[in-house]
């Protein structure tokens, strides 16, 4: 009788909104240019969890932040894409969508609007090399997807993070052309929150967070948030733009940034802004919600609405340089307040969903 020797990896499935299962496929060979890593951890983003309940569109394969230690490299690669040598054992963190450099907004230089983003986040899982996103064991490197070593000062806790909230809100806040001496208002201490609040406060400016969870509030003052409004004590939005505007000498605040994927937090953002200001709308990724909206407030004081979905990717490799300069002065691995192992994903979502942790983690043992 013959044995296969063949090494086998585990993937997370959904085979229906809300239905997970789990299946085992060969290691694939790696082609050249690719890369195959053992996931190390994976974080819980919350367009994992509109994928799941069905309020984004249903994709097969989850999950995208994380980290990983590269497994087996693909001819001619050698270094990342900042040219650092890379061999097996090394941890790296990949942008978790691909550039095609071919289609029009590639073409503009606008890699982020790349049209083909998602060709591999959205193959089936049975198609080989099968490990397609981050919750399994491994996990599959395109030729065309960036990705960067590690920094050795940096935890897995803190790199899983990375290549998704890090570097959206970077991207976002310097879009924004945020400067110093500028006030950022940041609507949502989720793990994007966070990150941004720390980024802003590096930049120079003036951070304001505003939340609902009192236990996030209290994250976002140790990630640089000069001023923390809660939404229970502060519980209409009138309450709120008055606490604004006592805050910025009756202005409002040169820019503000929507992470809570909460579509009246649009309308609301713009009541907090000086004339003049920028919004930088990144949470509300969800086609099909609907608001009531003032446009000729927006107007009026001259708005500029920036939305914006994914980032160029050498802000991965930005995100990543942060957190190695900033790692003793932010409680970047805190932010991950609950570890769940594979097997326990659908609790780690779920969880996630009803708000119970700020950041959940998967960890790949």
């Amino acid at each position: 009788m013959v044995t296969s020797t063949k090494v086998k990896g585990t993937v997370a499935i959904m085979t229906i909104p809300d239905k997970l299962t789990f299946e085992e496929f060969e290691l694939p060979e790696v082609e050249a240019g690719g890369i195959l890593v053992k996931v190390v951890r994976a974080n819980v983003c919350g367009s994992d969890v509109g994928i799941l309940n069905g309020e984004s569109p249903f994709n097969r394969v989850l999950g995208h932040e994380m980290v990983g230690e590269v497994v087996k490299l693909g001819e001619g690669v050698s270094t990342d894409y900042a040219g650092n040598p890379v061999q097996i054992g090394d941890r790296v963190a990949a942008t978790y969508f691909q550039i095609c450099r071919k289609c029009r907004p590639c073409l503009d230089g606008r890699f982020h609007l790349c049209l083909n983003s998602y060709a591999h986040w959205t193959k089936e899982p049975n198609e080989t090399p099968h490990f397609h996103g981050a919750f399994g064991t491994h996990y599959y490197i395109y030729p065309n997807q960036f990705f960067y070593k590690v920094p050795d000062n940096v935890p897995d806790s803190a790199a899983a993070s990375a290549n998704c909230a890090l570097s959206q809100v970077y991207f976002g806040l310097d879009e924004a052309k945020v400067r110093y001496g500028d006030t950022v208002l940041v609507q949502g201490a989720g793990g994007l929150g966070l990150n941004a609040a720390a980024v802003a406060k590096e930049i120079g400016a003036t951070v304001i967070v505003i939340d609902g969870v009192k236990s996030r509030l209290e994250k976002a003052k140790q990630f640089g948030a000069d001023y923390c409004i809660d939404m229970n004590e502060f519980d209409t939005v009138e309450k709120r733009v008055q606490a604004i505007l006592d805050l910025t000498d009756g202005n409002g605040v040169d820019v503000a940034l929507e992470v809570t994927g909460v579509g009246p937090a649009l309308n609301e953002g713009i009541k907090h802004l000086r004339v003049g200001g920028r919004y930088v709308s990144i949470g509300n990724n969800t086609p099909g919600k609907t608001i009531d909206f003032d446009p000729g407030l927006m107007t009026r004081k001259a708005i500029n609405i920036i939305s914006l979905v994914r980032y160029n990717p050498w802000y991965l490799n930005k995100a990543l340089q942060f957190l190695s300069k900033t790692i003793d002065k932010y409680p970047f691995g805190e932010m991950l307040d609950k570890e769940f192992k594979l097997e326990e994903l659908y609790d780690a979502l779920d969880q996630s969903a009803q708000r119970k942790v700020t950041r959940a983690s998967i960890v790949i043992d």
